[in-house]
């Protein structure tokens, strides 16, 4: 009988003020906001959804999941 491992698959959602609406960049990157790190890709989504959602008036507030599990194995 054949063993299947599962490979763990981290999320992180994360926000904060950026410099331009349409970009991904920071602008104090040391104040952001972790929202927190989840093991379901559904769990994060619900997780980001909610906070851009109490966010939705601040054109400068963005929030983004984070595939972690990417960074920690990329050839995977």
């Amino acid at each position: 009988m054949e063993e299947t491992t599962t490979t763990q698959r981290l999320h992180l959602v994360m926000g904060g003020k950026v410099t331009d609406p349409r970009g991904l960049e920071f602008q104090d990157p040391e104040s952001l906001h972790v929202v927190g790190i989840y093991s379901s890709y559904d769990d994060a989504v619900d997780a980001w959804r909610a906070q851009a959602q109490r966010t939705v008036d601040d054109a400068e507030m963005k929030y983004v999941v984070v595939h972690i599990h990417k960074l920690l194995t990329p050839n995977a």
